[in-house]
Protein backbone atom coordinates (compact mmCIF):
# COMPACT_ATOMS: atom_id res chain seq x y z
CA UNK A 1 0.00 0.00 0.00
CA UNK A 2 3.05 2.69 0.88
CA UNK A 3 4.17 1.72 -2.01
CA UNK A 4 1.31 2.60 -4.47
CA UNK A 5 0.96 5.69 -2.16
CA UNK A 6 4.23 6.55 -3.52
CA UNK A 7 3.32 6.08 -7.28
CA UNK A 8 0.41 7.95 -6.70
CA UNK A 9 2.20 11.24 -5.36
CA UNK A 10 5.10 10.80 -7.69
CA UNK A 11 2.58 11.11 -10.54
CA UNK A 12 0.65 14.34 -8.96
CA UNK A 13 4.40 15.66 -8.42
CA UNK A 14 5.47 14.97 -11.71
CA UNK A 15 2.13 16.70 -13.47
CA UNK A 16 2.46 20.10 -11.91
CA UNK A 17 6.33 20.33 -12.14
CA UNK A 18 5.57 19.63 -15.73
CA UNK A 19 2.73 22.28 -16.10
CA UNK A 20 4.94 24.66 -14.32
CA UNK A 21 8.06 24.15 -16.57
CA UNK A 22 5.70 24.35 -19.43
CA UNK A 23 4.82 27.78 -18.24
CA UNK A 24 8.21 28.64 -17.10
CA UNK A 25 9.66 27.42 -20.87
CA UNK A 26 11.98 25.39 -18.17
CA UNK A 27 13.07 21.35 -19.17
CA UNK A 28 10.61 19.22 -17.47
CA UNK A 29 13.09 16.83 -16.39
CA UNK A 30 15.48 18.93 -14.67
CA UNK A 31 13.09 20.57 -13.20
CA UNK A 32 11.70 17.42 -12.35
CA UNK A 33 14.87 15.85 -10.90
CA UNK A 34 14.97 19.32 -8.48
CA UNK A 35 11.66 18.71 -6.96
CA UNK A 36 12.45 14.97 -6.59
CA UNK A 37 15.62 16.44 -4.39
CA UNK A 38 13.50 18.89 -2.46
CA UNK A 39 11.55 15.97 -1.39
CA UNK A 40 13.74 14.09 -0.47
CA UNK A 41 15.37 16.42 2.03
CA UNK A 42 12.51 17.03 3.57
CA UNK A 43 12.09 15.35 7.43
CA UNK A 44 10.10 12.28 8.07
CA UNK A 45 10.11 11.42 3.66
CA UNK A 46 10.77 7.78 3.86
CA UNK A 47 13.80 6.28 1.93
CA UNK A 48 12.87 5.46 -1.69
CA UNK A 49 14.67 2.21 -2.81
CA UNK A 50 13.96 1.18 -6.50
CA UNK A 51 14.54 -2.42 -6.93
CA UNK A 52 16.96 -3.82 -9.04
CA UNK A 53 15.41 -3.96 -12.42
CA UNK A 54 12.46 -2.46 -12.04
CA UNK A 55 13.27 0.85 -13.88
CA UNK A 56 14.62 -1.28 -16.70
CA UNK A 57 12.08 -3.78 -17.56
CA UNK A 58 9.16 -1.29 -16.67
CA UNK A 59 9.84 2.02 -17.54
CA UNK A 60 12.81 1.66 -20.19
CA UNK A 61 11.46 -0.25 -23.04
CA UNK A 62 8.20 1.70 -23.81
CA UNK A 63 10.06 4.88 -23.40
CA UNK A 64 13.32 3.87 -25.76
CA UNK A 65 10.98 2.68 -28.06
CA UNK A 66 8.99 6.45 -28.29
CA UNK A 67 12.36 7.81 -29.06
CA UNK A 68 13.15 5.22 -31.33
CA UNK A 69 9.59 5.54 -33.48
CA UNK A 70 10.28 9.10 -34.09
CA UNK A 71 13.35 9.13 -35.35
CA UNK A 72 13.40 10.16 -38.75
CA UNK A 73 14.97 7.20 -40.67
CA UNK A 74 15.77 9.61 -43.61
CA UNK A 75 17.60 12.21 -41.83
CA UNK A 76 19.19 9.55 -40.18
CA UNK A 77 21.08 8.23 -43.27
CA UNK A 78 22.48 11.84 -44.10
CA UNK A 79 24.41 11.44 -40.47
CA UNK A 80 25.03 7.36 -39.69
CA UNK A 81 28.43 8.31 -39.71
CA UNK A 82 29.00 10.73 -37.22
CA UNK A 83 26.19 8.69 -35.52
CA UNK A 84 28.60 5.41 -35.78
CA UNK A 85 31.57 7.68 -34.63
CA UNK A 86 29.90 8.80 -31.78
CA UNK A 87 27.76 5.65 -30.58
CA UNK A 88 31.15 3.42 -30.53
CA UNK A 89 34.65 5.53 -30.81
CA UNK A 90 33.15 8.59 -27.85
CA UNK A 91 31.70 5.57 -25.83
CA UNK A 92 34.68 3.31 -25.38
CA UNK A 93 37.15 6.36 -25.33
CA UNK A 94 34.36 7.52 -22.00
CA UNK A 95 34.58 4.03 -20.37
CA UNK A 96 38.23 3.69 -20.57
CA UNK A 97 38.85 7.69 -19.52
CA UNK A 98 36.39 7.38 -16.89
CA UNK A 99 37.64 4.23 -15.55
CA UNK A 100 41.08 5.19 -15.31
CA UNK A 101 39.44 8.48 -13.78
CA UNK A 102 37.68 6.38 -10.85
CA UNK A 103 40.44 4.32 -10.08
CA UNK A 104 42.62 7.38 -9.70
CA UNK A 105 40.15 9.32 -7.31
CA UNK A 106 38.20 7.03 -5.74
CA UNK A 107 38.99 3.39 -3.43
CA UNK A 108 36.56 1.00 -5.86
CA UNK A 109 38.16 -1.61 -7.58
CA UNK A 110 39.53 -1.63 -11.25
CA UNK A 111 36.52 -4.03 -12.18
CA UNK A 112 34.02 -1.70 -10.15
CA UNK A 113 35.49 1.28 -11.68
CA UNK A 114 35.34 0.14 -15.43
CA UNK A 115 31.49 -0.77 -14.23
CA UNK A 116 31.09 2.60 -13.62
CA UNK A 117 32.75 4.34 -16.43
CA UNK A 118 30.49 1.75 -18.79
CA UNK A 119 27.26 3.12 -17.28
CA UNK A 120 28.08 6.78 -17.43
CA UNK A 121 29.63 6.52 -21.26
CA UNK A 122 26.31 7.06 -23.15
CA UNK A 123 23.94 9.96 -23.43
CA UNK A 124 20.42 8.94 -22.66
CA UNK A 125 17.33 9.36 -25.21
CA UNK A 126 14.79 9.57 -22.56
CA UNK A 127 16.37 12.86 -21.68
CA UNK A 128 17.34 13.98 -24.71
CA UNK A 129 14.35 13.45 -26.52
CA UNK A 130 12.50 15.20 -23.57
CA UNK A 131 14.80 17.94 -23.49
CA UNK A 132 14.50 18.51 -27.29
CA UNK A 133 10.95 18.33 -27.92
CA UNK A 134 11.33 22.19 -26.87
CA UNK A 135 14.06 22.91 -29.23
CA UNK A 136 13.52 24.35 -32.87
CA UNK A 137 16.91 22.45 -34.62
CA UNK A 138 17.09 22.13 -37.93
CA UNK A 139 16.07 18.16 -38.97
CA UNK A 140 19.71 16.47 -39.25
CA UNK A 141 20.81 18.13 -35.70
CA UNK A 142 17.91 17.14 -33.86
CA UNK A 143 18.07 13.45 -35.33
CA UNK A 144 22.43 13.47 -34.73
CA UNK A 145 21.50 14.64 -30.82
CA UNK A 146 18.39 12.06 -31.13
CA UNK A 147 20.44 9.14 -32.98
CA UNK A 148 23.34 9.06 -30.91
CA UNK A 149 21.67 8.89 -27.81
CA UNK A 150 19.59 6.21 -28.88
CA UNK A 151 22.43 3.54 -30.24
CA UNK A 152 24.90 5.00 -28.04
CA UNK A 153 22.88 3.49 -24.91
CA UNK A 154 23.14 0.15 -26.88
CA UNK A 155 26.77 0.19 -26.93
CA UNK A 156 27.32 1.29 -23.26
CA UNK A 157 24.56 -1.55 -22.24
CA UNK A 158 26.60 -4.15 -23.79
CA UNK A 159 29.72 -2.56 -23.06
CA UNK A 160 27.94 -2.42 -19.38
CA UNK A 161 27.18 -6.36 -19.65
CA UNK A 162 30.32 -7.27 -20.45
CA UNK A 163 31.96 -5.25 -17.27
CA UNK A 164 29.31 -6.90 -14.76
CA UNK A 165 30.44 -9.97 -15.85
CA UNK A 166 33.83 -9.51 -15.00
CA UNK A 167 33.19 -7.42 -11.89
CA UNK A 168 30.81 -10.50 -10.60
CA UNK A 169 33.32 -13.68 -11.55
CA UNK A 170 35.97 -11.59 -10.18
CA UNK A 171 38.28 -12.37 -12.67
CA UNK A 172 41.04 -10.69 -15.24
CA UNK A 173 39.74 -8.80 -18.68
CA UNK A 174 40.25 -11.42 -21.14
CA UNK A 175 40.03 -9.55 -24.02
CA UNK A 176 39.31 -11.53 -27.09
CA UNK A 177 36.05 -13.14 -25.40
CA UNK A 178 34.75 -9.49 -24.16
CA UNK A 179 35.01 -8.89 -27.95
CA UNK A 180 32.93 -11.16 -28.69
CA UNK A 181 30.29 -11.41 -26.20
CA UNK A 182 29.47 -7.91 -27.08
CA UNK A 183 29.42 -8.70 -30.53
CA UNK A 184 26.59 -11.27 -29.31
CA UNK A 185 24.75 -9.14 -27.49
CA UNK A 186 24.74 -6.28 -30.21
CA UNK A 187 24.07 -8.54 -33.38
CA UNK A 188 21.76 -10.84 -31.41
CA UNK A 189 19.51 -7.90 -30.35
CA UNK A 190 19.92 -6.00 -33.85
CA UNK A 191 18.51 -9.64 -34.97
CA UNK A 192 15.43 -10.15 -32.16
CA UNK A 193 14.55 -6.24 -33.10
CA UNK A 194 14.33 -7.15 -36.78
CA UNK A 195 12.24 -10.28 -35.98
CA UNK A 196 10.11 -8.62 -33.07
CA UNK A 197 9.43 -5.53 -35.95
CA UNK A 198 8.81 -7.89 -38.79
CA UNK A 199 6.20 -10.37 -36.66
CA UNK A 200 4.12 -7.14 -35.34
CA UNK A 201 4.41 -5.49 -38.92
CA UNK A 202 2.32 -8.45 -39.97
CA UNK A 203 0.17 -8.65 -37.35
CA UNK A 204 -1.05 -4.89 -37.18
CA UNK A 205 -1.75 -5.00 -40.40
CA UNK A 206 -4.66 -7.63 -40.41
CA UNK A 207 -5.55 -5.81 -37.55
CA UNK A 208 -8.83 -3.26 -37.38
CA UNK A 209 -9.83 -3.14 -33.85
CA UNK A 210 -8.43 0.25 -32.28
CA UNK A 211 -8.51 -1.60 -28.59
CA UNK A 212 -6.36 -4.32 -29.89
CA UNK A 213 -3.87 -2.20 -32.17
CA UNK A 214 -3.40 -0.33 -29.27
CA UNK A 215 -2.57 -3.20 -26.56
CA UNK A 216 -0.40 -4.23 -29.67
CA UNK A 217 1.65 -0.76 -29.98
CA UNK A 218 2.15 -1.29 -26.01
CA UNK A 219 3.39 -4.62 -25.55
CA UNK A 220 5.48 -4.11 -28.40
CA UNK A 221 8.45 -2.71 -26.47
CA UNK A 222 8.34 -5.31 -23.94
CA UNK A 223 8.06 -8.30 -26.14
CA UNK A 224 11.34 -7.09 -27.78
CA UNK A 225 12.92 -6.26 -24.22
CA UNK A 226 11.95 -9.85 -22.89
CA UNK A 227 12.92 -11.65 -25.70
CA UNK A 228 15.93 -10.12 -26.46
CA UNK A 229 17.53 -10.75 -22.80
CA UNK A 230 15.78 -14.21 -22.62
CA UNK A 231 18.16 -15.40 -25.77
CA UNK A 232 21.05 -13.21 -23.58
CA UNK A 233 21.38 -10.62 -26.51
CA UNK A 234 20.96 -6.98 -25.58
CA UNK A 235 17.34 -5.81 -24.83
CA UNK A 236 17.92 -2.23 -25.21
CA UNK A 237 19.65 -2.81 -29.02
CA UNK A 238 16.18 -5.27 -29.77
CA UNK A 239 13.85 -2.66 -28.90
CA UNK A 240 16.05 0.73 -30.48
CA UNK A 241 15.84 -1.61 -33.44
CA UNK A 242 12.40 -2.44 -33.78
CA UNK A 243 11.03 1.10 -33.05
CA UNK A 244 13.31 2.97 -35.65
CA UNK A 245 11.96 0.02 -38.34
CA UNK A 246 8.28 0.23 -37.22
CA UNK A 247 8.33 3.67 -36.82
CA UNK A 248 9.35 3.76 -41.02
CA UNK A 249 6.20 2.02 -41.47
CA UNK A 250 3.82 3.05 -39.15
CA UNK A 251 1.52 4.99 -41.46
CA UNK A 252 0.81 1.96 -43.60
CA UNK A 253 -0.08 -0.76 -40.88
CA UNK A 254 -3.29 1.41 -39.59
CA UNK A 255 -5.91 3.28 -40.46
CA UNK A 256 -6.17 7.27 -39.24
CA UNK A 257 -8.50 6.15 -36.50
CA UNK A 258 -5.94 3.93 -35.20
CA UNK A 259 -3.08 5.91 -35.65
CA UNK A 260 -4.63 8.62 -33.84
CA UNK A 261 -5.59 6.44 -30.06
CA UNK A 262 -2.34 4.73 -30.44
CA UNK A 263 -0.40 7.84 -30.21
CA UNK A 264 -2.95 9.64 -27.76
CA UNK A 265 -2.36 6.68 -25.33
CA UNK A 266 1.20 6.43 -25.82
CA UNK A 267 1.33 9.86 -24.95
CA UNK A 268 0.21 9.70 -21.92
CA UNK A 269 2.04 6.64 -21.12
CA UNK A 270 5.29 8.24 -22.02
CA UNK A 271 3.91 11.66 -19.99
CA UNK A 272 3.83 9.47 -16.60
CA UNK A 273 6.56 6.91 -17.17
CA UNK A 274 9.24 10.44 -17.74
CA UNK A 275 7.97 12.19 -15.62
CA UNK A 276 8.02 9.20 -12.75
CA UNK A 277 11.39 8.17 -13.23
CA UNK A 278 12.83 11.44 -13.15
CA UNK A 279 11.01 12.29 -10.10
CA UNK A 280 12.94 9.21 -8.55
CA UNK A 281 16.54 10.25 -10.07
CA UNK A 282 16.08 13.35 -7.55
CA UNK A 283 14.30 11.24 -4.82
CA UNK A 284 16.93 8.19 -4.59
CA UNK A 285 19.65 10.70 -3.94
CA UNK A 286 19.94 11.29 -0.19
CA UNK A 287 18.66 7.43 0.46
CA UNK A 288 21.61 5.97 -0.81
CA UNK A 289 23.94 8.48 0.20
CA UNK A 290 22.59 7.13 3.53
CA UNK A 291 24.00 3.90 3.03
CA UNK A 292 27.00 4.37 1.88
CA UNK A 293 30.29 3.52 3.61
CA UNK A 294 31.87 5.80 6.66
CA UNK A 295 34.95 6.22 4.29
CA UNK A 296 33.57 7.61 0.88
CA UNK A 297 32.53 11.10 2.08
CA UNK A 298 34.37 12.64 -0.48
CA UNK A 299 31.59 11.74 -3.24
CA UNK A 300 30.38 15.16 -4.16
CA UNK A 301 33.91 16.31 -5.11
CA UNK A 302 34.32 12.54 -7.00
CA UNK A 303 30.82 13.17 -9.27
CA UNK A 304 32.04 16.65 -10.17
CA UNK A 305 35.24 15.77 -11.70
CA UNK A 306 33.76 12.81 -13.35
CA UNK A 307 30.72 15.14 -15.23
CA UNK A 308 33.70 17.77 -15.71
CA UNK A 309 35.47 14.79 -17.02
CA UNK A 310 32.67 13.22 -19.40
CA UNK A 311 32.13 16.65 -20.96
CA UNK A 312 35.83 17.43 -21.24
CA UNK A 313 35.57 13.91 -23.07
CA UNK A 314 32.31 14.85 -25.24
CA UNK A 315 34.53 18.41 -26.10
CA UNK A 316 37.99 16.27 -27.19
CA UNK A 317 35.89 13.85 -29.26
CA UNK A 318 34.03 16.62 -31.08
CA UNK A 319 36.52 18.68 -32.29
CA UNK A 320 38.54 16.56 -34.73
CA UNK A 321 34.89 15.51 -35.61
CA UNK A 322 33.90 19.16 -36.40
CA UNK A 323 36.98 19.83 -38.28
CA UNK A 324 36.74 17.40 -41.07
CA UNK A 325 32.76 17.99 -41.10
CA UNK A 326 31.71 19.29 -44.26
CA UNK A 327 29.78 22.35 -43.65
CA UNK A 328 26.26 22.24 -44.24
CA UNK A 329 23.37 24.50 -44.73
CA UNK A 330 22.26 24.54 -41.16
CA UNK A 331 25.48 26.07 -40.29
CA UNK A 332 29.25 25.96 -39.09
CA UNK A 333 29.67 22.50 -38.40
CA UNK A 334 31.50 23.84 -34.96
CA UNK A 335 27.87 25.26 -33.83
CA UNK A 336 26.53 21.64 -34.63
CA UNK A 337 28.99 20.15 -32.48
CA UNK A 338 28.72 22.55 -29.77
CA UNK A 339 24.83 21.70 -29.23
CA UNK A 340 25.75 17.58 -29.85
CA UNK A 341 28.37 18.24 -26.85
CA UNK A 342 26.06 20.23 -25.07
CA UNK A 343 22.99 17.90 -25.26
CA UNK A 344 25.24 15.15 -23.43
CA UNK A 345 23.14 14.63 -20.76
CA UNK A 346 22.90 11.61 -18.93
CA UNK A 347 19.83 10.11 -17.40
CA UNK A 348 17.56 7.18 -16.75
CA UNK A 349 19.65 4.68 -18.86
CA UNK A 350 23.08 4.62 -16.36
CA UNK A 351 20.60 4.87 -13.36
CA UNK A 352 18.61 1.63 -14.66
CA UNK A 353 22.05 -0.19 -15.40
CA UNK A 354 23.88 0.93 -11.95
CA UNK A 355 20.85 -0.58 -10.38
CA UNK A 356 20.82 -3.47 -11.98
CA UNK A 357 24.12 -4.27 -10.85
CA UNK A 358 23.94 -7.65 -8.76
CA UNK A 359 24.01 -7.55 -5.03
CA UNK A 360 26.73 -10.26 -4.52
CA UNK A 361 29.52 -11.80 -6.52
CA UNK A 362 29.67 -15.62 -7.74
CA UNK A 363 31.84 -16.17 -4.71
CA UNK A 364 28.26 -15.14 -2.27
CA UNK A 365 29.73 -11.92 -1.46
CA UNK A 366 28.49 -8.44 -1.59
CA UNK A 367 30.02 -6.80 -4.64
CA UNK A 368 32.59 -4.19 -3.14
CA UNK A 369 31.54 -0.85 -4.41
CA UNK A 370 28.14 -0.80 -5.10
CA UNK A 371 26.96 1.73 -3.35
CA UNK A 372 29.03 3.99 -4.25
CA UNK A 373 28.55 3.15 -8.28
CA UNK A 374 24.97 4.04 -7.33
CA UNK A 375 25.68 7.41 -5.50
CA UNK A 376 28.20 8.38 -8.36
CA UNK A 377 26.00 7.52 -10.97
CA UNK A 378 22.82 9.58 -9.62
CA UNK A 379 25.08 12.58 -8.89
CA UNK A 380 26.13 12.90 -12.15
CA UNK A 381 22.82 12.77 -13.46
CA UNK A 382 21.39 14.85 -11.26
CA UNK A 383 24.46 17.56 -12.42
CA UNK A 384 24.12 16.66 -16.29
CA UNK A 385 20.40 17.21 -15.98
CA UNK A 386 20.43 20.32 -13.98
CA UNK A 387 23.29 21.87 -15.59
CA UNK A 388 23.35 20.85 -19.25
CA UNK A 389 19.06 20.57 -19.11
CA UNK A 390 18.81 24.17 -18.17
CA UNK A 391 21.56 25.67 -19.93
CA UNK A 392 20.67 23.77 -23.18
CA UNK A 393 18.34 26.23 -24.54
CA UNK A 394 20.55 29.20 -24.28
CA UNK A 395 23.16 27.48 -26.14
CA UNK A 396 20.70 26.34 -28.79
CA UNK A 397 19.90 30.15 -29.35
CA UNK A 398 23.46 30.93 -28.98
CA UNK A 399 24.76 28.29 -31.69
CA UNK A 400 22.03 29.99 -34.51
CA UNK A 401 20.74 26.54 -35.60
CA UNK A 402 17.37 27.38 -33.87
CA UNK A 403 14.58 27.47 -36.95
CA UNK A 404 12.88 30.85 -36.28
CA UNK A 405 8.93 30.56 -35.80
CA UNK A 406 8.20 31.48 -38.88
CA UNK A 407 9.87 29.25 -41.33
CA UNK A 408 8.14 26.26 -39.52
CA UNK A 409 5.18 28.55 -40.62
CA UNK A 410 6.22 28.49 -43.98
CA UNK A 411 7.33 25.58 -44.17
CA UNK A 412 3.77 24.19 -43.34
CA UNK A 413 1.90 26.60 -45.13
CA UNK A 414 3.58 26.09 -48.06
CA UNK A 415 3.28 21.93 -47.46
CA UNK A 416 -0.54 22.32 -46.95
CA UNK A 417 -0.87 24.15 -50.28
CA UNK A 418 0.78 21.19 -51.90
CA UNK A 419 -1.49 19.00 -50.91
CA UNK A 420 -4.69 21.01 -51.77
CA UNK A 421 -3.21 21.75 -55.03
CA UNK A 422 -2.91 17.51 -55.30
CA UNK A 423 -6.04 17.12 -54.57
CA UNK A 424 -7.42 19.83 -56.94
CA UNK A 425 -5.52 18.08 -59.74
CA UNK A 426 -6.92 14.87 -58.72
CA UNK A 427 -10.43 16.09 -58.84
CA UNK A 428 -9.65 17.36 -62.49
CA UNK A 429 -8.63 13.85 -63.79
CA UNK A 430 -12.23 12.61 -61.63
CA UNK A 431 -13.93 15.56 -63.82
CA UNK A 432 -12.96 14.14 -66.89
CA UNK A 433 -13.28 10.22 -66.20
CA UNK A 434 -17.46 11.78 -65.07
CA UNK A 435 -17.44 8.89 -62.61
CA UNK A 436 -18.13 11.25 -59.72
CA UNK A 437 -21.71 13.09 -59.75
CA UNK A 438 -21.05 16.58 -60.96
CA UNK A 439 -22.53 18.54 -58.12
CA UNK A 440 -20.34 16.24 -55.47
CA UNK A 441 -17.09 17.47 -57.20
CA UNK A 442 -18.05 21.06 -57.33
CA UNK A 443 -19.06 21.03 -53.73
CA UNK A 444 -15.04 19.61 -53.13
CA UNK A 445 -13.02 21.43 -55.68
CA UNK A 446 -15.36 24.61 -53.90
CA UNK A 447 -13.96 24.01 -50.28
CA UNK A 448 -10.08 23.08 -51.62
CA UNK A 449 -10.00 26.41 -53.10
CA UNK A 450 -11.49 28.46 -50.61
CA UNK A 451 -8.26 25.99 -48.37
CA UNK A 452 -6.00 27.91 -50.06
CA UNK A 453 -6.96 31.31 -49.81
CA UNK A 454 -7.22 30.39 -45.99
CA UNK A 455 -3.89 30.50 -44.35
CA UNK A 456 -4.76 28.43 -41.32
CA UNK A 457 -5.24 25.54 -43.33
CA UNK A 458 -8.32 24.16 -41.40
CA UNK A 459 -10.84 21.55 -42.60
CA UNK A 460 -13.41 22.07 -44.46
CA UNK A 461 -17.35 22.18 -43.04
CA UNK A 462 -18.65 18.54 -42.58
CA UNK A 463 -21.10 16.73 -44.99
CA UNK A 464 -23.46 13.91 -44.19
CA UNK A 465 -23.63 13.36 -47.70
CA UNK A 466 -22.44 10.17 -48.38
CA UNK A 467 -21.12 10.07 -52.21
CA UNK A 468 -19.17 13.58 -50.12
CA UNK A 469 -17.53 11.24 -47.61
CA UNK A 470 -16.75 9.03 -49.91
CA UNK A 471 -14.81 11.62 -52.28
CA UNK A 472 -13.20 13.40 -49.37
CA UNK A 473 -11.65 9.80 -47.99
CA UNK A 474 -10.21 9.50 -51.47
CA UNK A 475 -8.72 13.11 -51.68
CA UNK A 476 -7.30 12.24 -48.25
CA UNK A 477 -5.31 9.26 -49.43
CA UNK A 478 -3.86 11.47 -52.46
CA UNK A 479 -3.13 13.86 -50.14
CA UNK A 480 -1.28 11.50 -47.92
CA UNK A 481 0.52 10.16 -51.00
CA UNK A 482 1.79 13.63 -51.69
CA UNK A 483 2.68 14.29 -47.83
CA UNK A 484 5.55 11.17 -48.62
CA UNK A 485 6.13 12.70 -51.22
CA UNK A 486 7.01 16.33 -50.30
CA UNK A 487 8.68 14.28 -47.00
CA UNK A 488 10.78 11.33 -49.89
CA UNK A 489 12.15 14.28 -51.52
CA UNK A 490 13.20 17.17 -48.54
CA UNK A 491 10.70 19.40 -49.00
CA UNK A 492 9.74 19.04 -45.78
CA UNK A 493 10.91 18.81 -42.19
CA UNK A 494 9.86 15.13 -39.98
CA UNK A 495 8.46 17.91 -37.60
CA UNK A 496 5.88 19.36 -40.48
CA UNK A 497 5.45 15.76 -41.82
CA UNK A 498 4.39 14.27 -38.37
CA UNK A 499 2.27 17.61 -37.40
CA UNK A 500 0.19 17.49 -40.93
CA UNK A 501 0.19 13.67 -40.76
CA UNK A 502 -2.03 14.11 -37.70
CA UNK A 503 -4.18 16.44 -39.11
CA UNK A 504 -5.10 14.45 -42.23
CA UNK A 505 -5.91 11.63 -39.59
CA UNK A 506 -8.31 13.49 -37.77
CA UNK A 507 -9.87 15.30 -40.72
CA UNK A 508 -9.81 11.45 -42.15
CA UNK A 509 -11.32 10.02 -38.72
CA UNK A 510 -14.30 12.72 -37.94
CA UNK A 511 -15.64 11.74 -41.76
CA UNK A 512 -16.38 8.00 -40.41
CA UNK A 513 -15.82 4.83 -42.03
CA UNK A 514 -16.53 4.41 -45.36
Amino acid sequence: MRAVGTILFLVVLATAVATFARRWRIPAPSLLVLAGLGVALIPGTPALHVPPHTIALVVLPPLLYASAEELSLRDLKQVWRPVTVLAFGLVLASAAAVGAIVMAITPLPASMAFVLGAVLASTDPVAVTALGRRLSLPGRVQVLVQAESLFNDATSLVLFKVAVGIAVASSTVHWPMAVGQFALLAGGGTAVGAVTAGLVALIRRRTTDPVLDTVIALVTPYAAYVLAESAHTSGVTAVVVAGVLLGRSGHRLSDARIRLQVHAVYAVVVFLLESVVFSIVGLELPALVRDLPADTGKWPLQAAVIAVALLGIRILWMLPLAAVARPRRDGPSWRTAAVVTWAGTRGVMPLAAALSIPLVADSGHPLPGRELVLVLTTAVVVLTLVVQGLTLGPVVNRSGLALEPEHTAKEELHARDALTRAALDHLDQLTDLETVPEATLTRMQRNLSARLDDESGGPPADSADAAYRDLRHEIIAVQNTELRRLYDDHEISDTTRRRLQTDLDREDSALGER
